[in-house]
């Protein structure tokens, strides 16, 4: 008679944990807060917002000390940048960056949560080698100053990357990563410091470069058919998964599993241009809602299972001054009247997001599918490689317009786009037809362009396929074009013809 109350409460408070972790523990899942925009609500308004819902961390680009001090006492974890611009001075003068971690963090801290500083964005993939190589001592710097402070290990040093700093990822099993040394003595300091790699996946760009419908499924984590590691013969059933588990096996090829993987950006817009398939508030829901499910389940992924990688959505709000495409002003789960976009299950008064609920990710190995099966590119990112995984079941093989599947993963996503040897003018004409159909200037190939002469099909394709190829991200899947192209170190702008260089989103 006595045992039933006690089951009760048993039960009860099994419940109320069960809710508590719903609703109030999901320190893995964050947001990005931009301020590229002219009418973002007032920090304490964000604030109160952010308390609102299950989002636990925010990632800022900067260090803006209204939005820190809104921050403070909410519990709410801070991740803080320090500018690309900053770096010189924070790798050559440890005096700049004891002033700077005085200024930016310990004013602040410990009412205001900042857990992390991220020492520029994207800096290894930059067109500026000199300050990729100024990277680590700016990091070792900022370290210093932090222990020197007693904060060393309470707050991170680390900073941002694109998923191009990948040279392979197809499979996910042999992803590898690019730039050499600079990536290994990166790596070095995460290790020896305990902070995390921070990356920026976005399965969004693997779909614009493989608007199929089986490739939407999978990009936004729909029931789908899945596609196999060839390696491994893992099935994914995700893009988000694929891509994060290639990041963590470019660790492990390297000796440094023990880092941690944050990623700093992940995000669907709600709409674009008319050439950017997929923008749909529909479509944002889902992803952004079934990451949220699939985060919460703490499944983790295949090669990381049982876990939830710490994740920041991209974004809170939009920014409308960002230029480029409609899609870099419409990722904002939240309108400035502070209002959802769409509802993506992060109020903690309404946590039923998904529109469509994800298909289970298995860690068990299956059969690889047939070898004949066609590749299909799994890859993105903001834009980034994660590049194929092979389907599960052959597919009908289509012919994209615009290949998406790298055949040779081995150079870094940089440098410029050129046309293989030996490739027909007719394939060449195709290519020129459709890199001028994307948005892109061309003007240059015309008459009396600086590049229009020599006046050949080869000369005109290969100088607009590199333009979409630096427009599109420079990813390596940009430079495919159905594996007539390939990517070069050597600039191939000659007299007055200027060949487009590197260049990012930020």
């Amino acid at each position: 008679m006595e045992k039933a109350p006690s089951s009760l409460l048993l039960c009860f408070l099994f419940c109320l944990l069960l809710s508590f972790d719903i609703t109030s523990c999901q320190s893995f899942i964050g947001v990005n807060y931009g301020q590229v925009a002219d009418n973002l609500p007032p920090p304490d308004a964000t604030a109160n917002l952010l308390k609102s819902t299950s989002i636990e961390k925010v990632r800022l680009y900067g260090a803006d000390p209204a939005i820190i001090r809104a921050l403070a006492n909410t519990g709410i974890g801070i991740v803080i940048g320090a500018a690309n611009g900053d770096i010189p001075a924070l790798a050559s003068d440890p005096n700049f960056a004891g002033n700077w971690v005085y200024s930016n963090v310990m004013v602040y801290y410990p009412a205001s949560k900042i857990i992390a500083i991220s020492i520029g964005n994207e800096v290894v993939t930059s067109s500026d080698p000199n300050l990729a190589s100024q990277l680590v001592p700016a990091m070792q710097n900022v370290q210093n100053a932090l222990n020197a402070a007693s904060l060393g290990g309470k707050v991170k040093v680390s900073t941002v990357h694109s998923m191009a700093v990948l040279s392979q990822s197809d499979p996910p099993s042999s992803g590898a990563f690019g730039y050499g040394d600079t990536m290994r003595n990166l790596l070095r300091f995460l290790s020896a410091n305990d902070s995390p790699l921070m990356i920026n996946p976005y399965p969004f760009f693997a779909y614009q470069s493989d608007p199929r419908p089986e490739t939407l499924a999978f990009c936004l984590l729909q029931p789908n058919a899945g596609r196999v590691d060839s390696g491994t013969g893992i099935k994914y059933m995700n893009m988000f998964d694929a891509q994060v588990d290639a990041v963590h096996s470019a660790l492990k090829a390297m000796g440094f599993s023990d880092i941690e993987i944050v990623v700093a950006e992940t995000g669907w817009p709600y709409r674009g241009d008319p050439t950017e398939k997929g923008t749909t508030i529909d479509n944002a829901k889902a992803y952004n809602g079934n990451l949220i499910n699939h985060l919460r389940s703490k499944v983790g992924t295949p090669l990381m299972p049982q876990k939830s990688v710490d994740t920041y959505l991209f974004a809170m709000y939009d920014e409308d001054l960002k230029p480029g495409p409609l899609s870099e002003r419409s990722f904002g789960l939240f309108k400035s009247d502070l209002t959802m976009t769409y509802n993506a299950g992060l109020l903690r008064s309404s946590q039923t997001p998904a529109p469509v609920s994800e298909a289970p990710t298995p860690t068990a190995p299956v059969a690889p599918a047939p070898a004949n099966t066609p590749p299909t590119s799994i890859s993105p990112t903001t834009p980034a490689p994660v590049t194929p995984v092979t389907p599960v079941a052959p597919v009908t093989p289509v012919t994209p317009v615009n290949p998406v599947t790298p055949v040779n993963p081995n150079l870094g996503a940089s440098g410029w786009c050129v046309p293989r040897a030996g490739i027909s003018e007719a394939r060449l004409q195709s290519n020129l037809d459709y890199a001028c159909g994307q948005n892109i200037d061309c003007s240059a190939i015309q008459p009396g362009g600086s590049c229009f002469e020599p006046a050949t099909v080869h000369s005109h394709a290969a100088y607009a396929m590199n333009l979409l190829y630096q427009s599109a991200g420079r990813n390596q899947w940009n430079c495919d074009f159905s594996d007539t192209a390939i990517i070069t170190h050597t600039n191939p702008s000659y007299g007055p013809c200027v060949y487009h260089g590197e260049g990012r989103r930020g």
